[in-house]
């Protein structure tokens, strides 16, 4: 029993540092955080269900675990090597499309729901 709480503390800690350390090294990380930020508390202020505050929220999460991908994607590919590579774009590229798509999809919940509050 001991040995799992061990596990899952230093589970906690290798996520922590992962995030620190995307924080610390791009700045669209930091932008997300204040979009985050602004979006809870409008999430917090309008009058939305427990549901559709949940939703919002856990939409703006989604896009910052992805923001953490992408960011583990270009670090293997750089790692990989320097030189320009069709492939190294490529996955570059689709790390950064995944990160839009979140977005998107967010941003499409805050239509829907800002929708149906004027409706």
């Amino acid at each position: 029993m001991w040995q799992q709480i061990m596990r899952v503390r230093q589970r906690a800690i290798w996520s922590w540092e992962g995030f620190v350390h995307v924080a610390k090294t791009e700045g669209s990380l930091a932008q997300w955080l204040v979009a985050n930020a602004v979006f809870a508390t409008l999430a917090f202020v309008l009058p939305l269900s427990a549901g559709e505050r949940g939703l919002l929220l856990m939409g703006g999460i989604i896009v910052l675990a992805a923001e953490c991908l992408n960011t583990a994607i270009e670090r293997v590919v750089d790692d990989i090597g320097t030189e320009r590579r069709d492939a190294a774009k490529q996955a570059k590229d689709c790390g950064s499309a995944a990160v839009a798509v979140t977005a998107i999809a967010v941003g499409v919940a805050w239509v829907c729901v800002i929708v149906g509050l004027i409706v």
